[in-house]
């Protein structure tokens, strides 16, 4: 993939540390204990010897949850490659450490045969564009500033551009590694523990890219009419894509955010404790 200036998350929805969970962590509350981790080479953890890639990623999750003094299972919350990244997870390790899952927006392994969030053309027309602006989060974030203003300092060190580069070059083979390991074979992968899968609306990202872009006069008349197609269908597009999510379990429950676009933990995340709640309420009576 081309080099390019756009913050991370800009194109692909990797690149993040644990900052832009500052509001979810929050709403959660101090009634329940909630952990947030760094992937290597992010904010508060070190750089690992280990290439990003999914696989990788998800031996270090692994890791992390045998090593920390935490109790287990846990309900695990990822946003974005995170829907990879987790089934690497199980691909590895099995279910016995989840107790149940909440999906935000998350990524489908099947998602870029369907849905071409590099569109070339889409940034042709989004070109200099600052993309949290343009996408309405800048505006409409739940962070506090404090929280807000961290969570743009990290994204501005050498050290994070490093991993995000990184990333970038594993995030697109992921995709095929993970369809090759034949998952949805084996359906349901968490039985019947609950799994809770929120959808973005990605057609309002897409929307302020392009008005943004159109303002200052990017691209043709014919780019322009192809991401306004694009937008038409993306959120079609996405639906199919989490209700593939549902076959994880035999308790699943679908949502959308609507008045989010990719970063609904950012922007509605209300919706996430919600999802939360609805997992601890779903649990699996014991035996």
């Amino acid at each position: 993939m081309a080099s390019s200036t756009l913050p991370s998350n800009g194109r692909l929805g990797v690149a993040s540390d644990a900052l832009n969970w500052q509001a979810v962590v929050r709403l959660l509350g101090p009634s329940l204990r909630s952990y947030t981790y760094d992937r290597s080479g992010y904010h508060n953890s070190e750089c690992s010897p280990l290439a990003p890639s999914a696989e990788n990623v998800a031996l270090e999750l692994s890791l992390l949850i045998e090593k920390a003094p935490i109790p287990n299972p846990l309900i695990l919350v990822g946003h974005s490659w995170a829907g990879v990244l987790t089934h690497e997870y199980i691909a590895l390790k099995g279910t016995d450490q989840i107790a149940g899952l909440v999906f935000v927006d998350v990524n489908h392994e099947t998602a870029p045969l369907v849905m071409d969030v590099n569109d070339p053309i889409l940034w042709t027309v989004a070109a200099g564009v600052e993309p949290y602006s343009a996408w309405g989060v800048e505006a409409e974030h739940k962070l506090t500033q404090e929280e807000w203003d961290a969570f743009r300092a990290a994204e501005t060190t050498e050290k994070f551009k490093l991993i995000e580069r990184k990333e970038d070059e594993n995030y697109m083979p992921s995709f095929e590694t993970l369809r090759k390991k034949e998952l949805d074979k084996k359906q349901p992968l968490v039985g019947d523990k609950p799994v809770y899968v929120i959808g973005g609306t990605r057609s309002r990202d897409w929307s302020g890219l392009y008005k943004v872009g159109v303002a200052k006069g990017n691209g043709t008349e014919e780019q322009r009419s192809h991401v306004r197609e694009l937008i038409k269908t993306v959120d079609a597009k996405n639906e199919d894509l989490m209700k593939e999510f549902l076959k994880l379990s035999t308790k699943s429950e679908l949502v959308f955010a609507t008045e989010s676009g990719h970063f609904v933990q950012m922007t509605q995340p209300e919706i996430i404790v919600d999802g939360v709640k609805w997992v601890l309420d779903n649990l699996p009576a014991s035996p």
